[in-house]
């Protein structure tokens, strides 16, 4: 009895340590298999590229769009009434300053040009300048009428003085004496008179001189001729048809230089002055781009539009611009260098505002910047960045504040500081052993 129960109580011993061994070794086993399972480490770094900040020379600009217009534009017209003979040019020809555009039948207006030099030749014959090359009418004393008119009146004085010496001796009747006295009388007023009618005479030279010149001009204005180099707008008569002084005949419009004008903001007035460059395109020739050159500045704003009104000088020898053209450029203002740009690569914009993503220590940092004029793929930074920052150039909607990046190209292992390939390298080597 006394071994049965020492039997029974040796079982007992080991059913308890059996129980307690088996909590024991799966609690061992457990750390065992924690201690073999790596510990989680969060999210893996995003892979980028990276670029560093740049520094650009930036051309200054002003937007502009606007007109080209003719400098010059003359609306000719006849200066004589007659009959149109003949057009001699052409809708949209070039034509030359002086050119003829429109002949008008001469021949009424030289009947007059006929009637006024015989009127100027006979006046000139009335003051002795018949056949002589004078351009002036010669003195009063050199001319026939005048000379007779004071020989007259010597004659007429002599006479009076022998009379008067008779008359004291008693030879003369006193009938003869008065008869003397009253010719002296007639003939210096028949000088006075001749004086009289040469200095009309002198008058109407001057007249007649200026109406056979009017004459002569009329002649000649019966070929309308081009006042200004340029290109035929408008012709506005038909041959053999009547028309009155005054009378419109072509529209001439000058094709070299042009004018671009346009209207610049007041903010800009400071930077405009005569000189500046400018560019521009027109809608029928997009490829081609045409130069200017800023040369009129209007002194007043626009109270309505807050605008200044400026005009270009285009040349246009080719002739490929029109007056009325519509164009759209710029007027180069000013050239700055060293500013800071990056490439448009690096930027990200969301609801209006700009970020780039600056990468220190392999983490992310956002900044805001304020953009300025882009030039090809890079642009301004005109606040935000100091200029030795390295940014993120890729990914950048997966970049935030303290992301953790890998810097290399895609497709390769992200290279990081103790790297991950080294951990499980060493990992396999002592496996190894």
């Amino acid at each position: 009895m006394i071994d049965r129960a020492r039997t029974t109580a040796s079982q007992r011993l080991i059913w308890y340590a059996a129980a307690l061994l088996v909590p024991l070794a799966g609690i061992a086993c457990s750390r065992s298999e924690s201690q073999q399972r790596p510990t989680p480490k969060g999210p893996p770094p995003v892979r980028i590229e990276v670029t560093a900040v740049q520094r650009i020379s930036v051309q200054r600009q002003v937007e502009l769009a606007g007109t080209l217009i003719s400098p010059d534009q003359a609306k000719v017209s006849s200066e004589v009434a007659g009959i149109v003979k003949e057009l001699v040019i052409e809708l949209g020809q070039e034509v030359e300053s002086g050119q003829p555009l429109v002949k008008l039948d001469p021949r009424e207006l030289d009947l007059a040009l006929r009637q006024a030099e015989g009127q100027l030749h006979q006046t000139e014959a009335q003051l002795g300048m018949d056949g002589l090359r004078m351009n002036e009418p010669p003195p009063d004393e050199e001319i026939s009428t005048i000379r007779t008119a004071i020989a007259n009146r010597d004659d007429a004085r002599a006479q009076l003085a022998r009379a008067t010496q008779l008359i004291k001796k008693g030879l003369l009747a006193q009938a003869d004496f008065d008869t003397s006295q009253t010719r002296v009388k007639v003939t210096e007023a028949g000088y006075q008179s001749a004086l009289e009618t040469v200095r009309s005479l002198k008058a109407t030279l001057q007249q007649r001189r200026a109406a056979y010149e009017l004459a002569q001009k009329k002649l000649s204005d019966s070929v309308v001729r081009a006042p200004i180099a340029g290109s035929v707008a408008e012709r506005l008569v038909q041959p053999g048809e009547f028309i009155r002084e005054n009378t419109p005949v072509v529209t001439i419009v000058q094709m070299n230089p042009l004018k671009l004008r346009t209207a610049v903001q007041e903010k800009y007035a400071s930077l405009m002055r005569p000189g500046l460059a400018a560019q521009f395109r027109v809608e029928s020739m997009l490829a081609e781009l045409f130069p200017g050159k800023l040369a009129f500045i209007s002194p007043a704003v626009d109270q309505a539009t807050r605008t200044f009104a400026v005009e270009i000088l285009v040349d246009n020898s080719a002739r490929h611009l029109k007056p009325g053209f519509f164009a759209k450029g710029i007027i180069l203002t000013q050239k700055d260098e060293n500013v800071l740009a990056v490439p448009d690569a690096a930027i990200s914009t969301l609801a209006g505002e700009s970020s780039v993503y600056i990468v220190e220590r392999n983490r992310i940092k956002k900044q805001l910047v304020t953009l300025g004029a882009r030039v090809g793929d890079v642009v301004e930074i005109v606040t935000g960045l100091k200029g030795d920052e390295t940014l993120a150039a890729s990914s950048l909607s997966e970049l935030a504040d303290g992301v953790m990046v890998a810097i290399g190209k895609a497709g390769a292992a992200p290279a990081m500081e103790g790297g991950g390939q080294g951990r499980r390298g060493r990992g396999k080597k002592g496996g190894q052993s």
